[in-house]
């Protein structure tokens, strides 16, 4: 199991501790990352999403779970990520085509 953020595409990196007499020891930091479902609502499911913490406060700011989806970079996102992003926009331009009105 990768520990890689589904959204923002966070994860380990490694680099140098180096202590007061100047040595150098490998060491790895891993991303802070929770396992946490979500309801979206254009797909009518729950899905179980991998996620460091500052993704968790960025979709609480933009409103929800499927507004995060849609503004993060496909780059920086898994490929569930991206999976659950194209069902999303397909979802909605279902949901646009259903709902366009015709007026005369």
């Amino acid at each position: 199991m990768a520990r890689v953020c589904d959204i923002t595409g966070t994860k380990s990196f490694s680099g140098n501790k180096v202590s007061h007499s100047n040595i150098k020891t490998r060491t790895k930091w891993l991303p802070n990352l929770h396992e946490k479902r979500f309801m979206i609502p254009e797909l009518s499911k729950t899905v179980t999403l991998k996620l460091s913490t500052r993704a968790i406060r960025t979709i609480d700011k933009l409103g929800g779970i499927s507004q995060a989806i849609m503004r993060a970079k496909d780059a920086e996102m898994t490929a569930t990520g991206r999976k659950l992003k194209a069902e999303i926009k397909k979802a909605r331009t279902a949901m646009s085509n259903g709902k366009k009105k015709i007026t005369a």
